[in-house]
């Protein structure tokens, strides 16, 4: 029998962290546990966990956050790849492949939605309205939370790991534009959700659409290429 190498180690460790992310465990958004909880969990050094999640870090899938902790941005290495992409892509790219990611998914969440989707959505529709608040840090998450929720209930696990891969990019557009205009847009939430809860998938799509019409329209005006 051959001694365990200290890289086969930290491959073991790395692998247990990614299972831990693909598998929902610790999704998307979410904070993983601290590096003395990690040492515990798996029962290996502090030095082979630091560097099982600097590897994920390098993968794109966590992210390193000052005086925050480590949170998930991507739920896999593919989503992590992309994200890195998406970071430096255009916002009006962005917002033209959120449109057509959104409005799909919300017709697709519309007709195959199920009682655990409908509650999730319901309790973070009243989540993000409590929550609004431009003082309030995790409004924005929370309304981020709302749209990723939609893309849940499609019930396409290929959507989902591409809208996670957009989350961080999501969730930075979001922040700016609500600056600017502060604007909460709760009626429009709500009809989304409902329109998903009465399983209605016309109606599902064109709200979701809505959400982007006006900002893709000044985008136009802009420039028309």
């Amino acid at each position: 029998m051959e001694p365990v190498r200290r890289n086969s180690l930290i491959a073991q460790v790395t692998d247990q962290l990614r299972r831990e992310i693909r598998e929902g465990r610790w999704s998307v958004g979410s904070r993983i546990p601290t590096e003395p909880e990690l040492t515990e969990l798996t029962g290996t050094g502090r030095n082979t966990v630091r560097e099982a999640v600097q590897a994920l870090v390098h993968a794109g899938m966590l992210e390193r956050r000052q005086g925050s902790g480590t949170f998930v941005i991507a739920a896999s290495d593919l989503g992590g790849t992309l994200g890195k992409y998406f970071e430096d892509a255009r916002e009006r790219d962005i917002l033209e492949l959120r449109q057509a990611l959104d409005t799909t998914a919300a017709a697709l969440a519309a007709k195959r939605r199920n009682d655990a989707d409908i509650a999730n959505l319901l309790e973070l529709l009243e989540a993000r309205r409590q929550s609004w608040d431009d003082e309030n840090p995790g409004a924005i998450a929370a309304d981020v939370q709302l749209h990723r929720a939609v893309v849940v209930a499609s019930h396409n696990a290929v959507y989902l790991e591409f809208y996670d891969s957009l989350l961080p990019v999501i969730e930075q557009g979001i922040r700016q534009r609500t600056a600017k205009s502060g604007d909460a847009f709760h009626e429009e939430h709500a009809e989304l959700v409902h329109a998903v809860i009465d399983g209605d998938a016309d109606r599902a799509a064109r709200t979701a659409r809505c959400f982007f019409n006006d900002l893709l329209a000044e985008y136009q005006q802009q420039s028309p290429s």
